[in-house]
């Protein structure tokens, strides 16, 4: 399969389920986390759709040319550490906001997220190491993380 294909079909597929994530917690975007306390520097909701679209577009390109890599080199690609760390971290991504929003387990949601934390760095080591640009292409996610790690957890405790 050519490259180009492999990005369009990452990306679709990031996207989409990035959006099911976000779309399941449209509901207590405007009610609970809504009348939360929160700090300061807590970006206006609007940010977010098109942050984290922006964000699944780099993590589908990037997963794209890994998988493009480990085709050359013949490398199945789910026996691949990389691509592991990528399900893992993509999975706990997706898991972070029914924790967060659905059930309201602010402490457990901040817990869950410096996991995915690790993960995404242990994924951009991975990445990096088989195909640079797909290792920088997942920088700004983990700079986002940082900084909704910090925002998780002055919610925690400003609630």
């Amino acid at each position: 399969m050519k490259l180009i294909f492999k990005v369009i079909f990452c990306v679709v597929i990031c996207l989409f389920l990035g959006g099911l994530s976000g779309y399941a917690t449209v509901s207590e975007i405007k009610n609970w986390y809504l009348h939360l306390n929160k700090p300061t520097f807590n970006p206006p909701n609007w940010l977010f759709g098109p942050a984290w679209s922006t964000l699944y577009t780099f993590m589908g390109i990037s997963f794209a040319l890994i998988w493009d890599r480990l085709d050359k080199a013949k490398i199945k690609i789910f026996t691949s550490k990389a691509v592991i760390f990528f399900i893992i971290q993509f999975f706990l991504n997706l898991a972070w906001s029914s924790i967060f929003f659905s059930l309201h387990l602010v402490a457990f949601a901040l817990i869950e997220m410096l996991i995915l934390w690790v993960f995404i760095l242990l994924t951009i080591i991975q990445f990096y190491r088989i195909n640079k640009i797909a290792g920088i292409l997942l920088v700004p996610y983990i700079l986002w993380v940082s900084f909704a790690t910090v925002l998780t957890a002055s919610i925690l405790v400003l609630n």
